[in-house]
């Protein structure tokens, strides 16, 4: 489970499938599998990740995510600014200190 509590599962050596959750923005997804690229992978932050899924995708299911740029889906990539390449990709870091955070449940008693 990520720090943002999804769930991302590791469904070939290079790639990572963060499973689909309702109410869930695509960033919430990258921080999935950038999470789990650090934690589980034990990869250094500056490793990138591509979305392999191409956009939109179908309701229900979730994202994958791939360490392989062959593997990558043309223009299913975020918009970035500043420095870095400029082919989709991510780095992991960025991935989880841009679009992690954790969600706390809102509730009344």
């Amino acid at each position: 489970m990520a720090r943002n509590g999804m769930t991302a599962v590791q469904v070939s050596p290079t790639e990572i499938e963060v499973l689909h959750e309702v109410r869930r923005d695509d960033t919430d997804y990258w921080c999935a599998a950038g999470d789990f690229v650090q934690r589980v992978l034990e990869q250094p932050g500056k490793t990138r990740i591509w979305r392999a899924t191409s956009k939109p995708r179908e309701a229900g299911n979730g994202i994958v995510f791939t360490l392989d740029p062959t593997r990558k889906a043309e223009g299913a990539g975020l918009s970035q600014f500043g420095s870095g390449p400029r082919d989709g990709s991510l780095s992991a870091g960025m991935a989880v200190a841009n679009f992690c955070s954790l969600r706390i449940p809102l509730w009344r008693d």
